[in-house]
């Protein structure tokens, strides 16, 4: 291997049934440095992982790793790590009901006369943390603490079963700014010391800040390796989408029509105690309306209590000028509403059904079960959701876990769109999706309000629902305390809304 390489990767090809996820792809670590692995939901990257770590057996191609003379093969996650090469994952794989030192240690507690030496343990999990800034008590169950915490104590079991390559696999997803500032400042001392990061995320603000260099994927195919400095956001973008697109902004121009003067949604102290203060609200037909605020303002309150999830217990609200209350979201859906939640594996994906079987489900519930589609129906709106929403998978019939993030998320969204809502509520549909999905569903929102369907837009990105959005509503404190029309919509604005409390 070159000096100071810590990891080579050449020639990797894996083949799953009728799929081919990787196809002759190089990948390169050096010593001392955080190599962003990059791409776009199924262009690879973690079947790479996958195969690194033992999880997938490569079909062809060689491994070599630092310091050993001939290629690995690793059968396992457990024989990776013992080659160095450890994986902090976005959903923590701790044992919640152990201590942080337990997880630390497991499988290699320190012994005296035969038994656990616990006292030593306790010390050394709490040397190790002190390392890292943290304090904690190492005796406690880790699940007591917070998901940033988790990983921290991931990472230091990592490093102190001295590993040479950290895997880092969305860890950022589930964090707050100050806890990954953390994470970075943990990076940049471990890069310090001479470990090889890979960094897997979807957000491009933090492949900038604290990455070397970056190594894009598409359609299981490497498009190549750059510094970071020579690679501009708007060409990392078109690497990874494979065309250019270098200004996201042009989205909104795609819209060709206006929303109507006519209300199809209208709430008048609509209001859940204990999570919603009591909110006005009308969405037109045809119009896009985004909701803004920070992390735990209520924007996905105000969703649940508008669909009926939580049923309000306060005001009123009316669909299409008529009265209307829910005491069940199918009475949501028999009203011509569709709501996509912001947790899509605890309340959208089923994951042991066909993507057949999850587009339909929906509109099944909303005939009844004296109402059953035929199969051929079945068959025939799966295959036109896939197509129109380009899902990418192997056939309607597959398991819909097996798919990656992205096109699962297409799923919930076709299912939704087979019932054909008057209005639709959207929570984070791309959070944690590649931008090139991403531009794919911000423009199927603007068709769809083309059409005349109503949206609810739910996002963490502001410049997200600049490009998508008619007009806003601005939450804080689970208070809707502002609109802004379109002539209002600017980043400076809606900052100074939310921060400030008013326009």
């Amino acid at each position: 291997m070159e000096e100071n390489v810590v990891l080579s990767m050449r020639g990797i090809t894996m083949t799953f049934p009728g799929v081919r996820a990787l196809e002759d792809v190089d990948f390169t670590l050096r010593k001392g440095e955080v190599h962003a692995l990059m791409g776009e939901n199924g262009a690879g990257k973690s079947t790479l992982i996958k195969v690194l770590t033992g999880v997938h057996e490569k079909d062809s191609g060689v491994i070599r790793l630092d310091g050993i003379d001939h290629p690995i093969e690793n059968k396992s996650p457990e024989e990776a790590q013992r080659m160095g090469i450890s994986t902090v994952y976005q959903e923590v794989n701790l044992c919640p009901n152990l201590s942080i030192a337990e997880n630390i240690y497991i499988g290699r507690e320190p012994q005296r006369h035969g038994f656990i030496d616990w006292k030593k343990m306790n010390v050394m999990a709490s040397s190790l943390l002190e390392q890292f800034g943290i304090t904690a008590d190492v005796t406690v169950p880790v699940g007591h603490y917070s998901i940033a915490l988790q990983q921290m104590v991931a990472i230091a079991r990592a490093v102190d079963m001295q590993c040479k390559v950290l895997i880092f696999d969305e860890p950022t997803s589930s964090l707050d700014e100050d806890e990954v500032e953390k994470l970075f400042t943990v990076m940049r001392a471990l890069k310090g010391q001479g470990v090889g990061i890979v960094f897997v995320t979807h957000f491009l603000e933090q492949v900038y800040e604290v990455c070397d260099r970056i190594t894009v994927l598409r359609n299981g195919k490497l498009v190549g390796e750059f510094a970071v400095q020579e690679l501009p956001r708007w060409q990392l973008v078109a690497k990874m989408m494979g065309k250019d697109f270098d200004d996201l902004a042009a989205i909104k121009s795609l819209r060709t029509n206006s929303p109507s003067d006519e209300t199809v949604i209208k709430t008048n102290g609509l209001g859940h105690q204990g999570t919603i203060k009591p909110f006005d609200l009308n969405v037109k037909k045809g119009e896009v309306i985004g909701l803004a605020g920070l992390l735990g303002s209520g924007r996905s309150e105000l969703a649940r209590c508008l669909y009926g999830v939580d049923k309000p217990d306060k005001g009123s609200i009316q669909v299409g000028g008529k009265d209307f209350s829910a005491s069940h979201p199918l009475d949501s859906m028999e009203a011509g509403m569709a709501y996509l939640p912001e947790d899509r594996k605890k309340e959208g994906v089923i994951g042991d059904l066909s993507v057949k079987d999850n587009i339909i489900i929906a509109l099944q519930a909303k005939k009844g079960a004296f109402h059953l589609l035929s199969k051929k129906d079945q068959e025939k709106f799966a295959d036109a959701y896939i197509e129109l929403l380009q899902i990418k998978t192997r056939d309607r019939d597959t398991p819909v876990k097996s798919l990656s993030g992205g096109n699962q998320q297409k799923v919930i969204i076709g299912r939704w769109l087979l019932t054909q809502p008057d209005f639709i509520i959207l929570d984070e549909p791309t959070r944690g999706i590649d931008v090139g999905t991403k531009t794919e569903i911000q423009k199927l929102v603007l068709q769809l309000a083309d059409k005349g369907t109503s949206v609810m837009f739910i996002s963490s990105e502001i410049d997200e629902m600049l490009r998508t959005c008619d007009h806003m509503a601005v939450m804080k404190d689970g208070q809707k305390i502002a609109e802004l029309d379109a002539a209002e919509l600017d980043q400076k604005t809606i900052m100074s809304t939310i921060a400030g409390g008013g326009k």
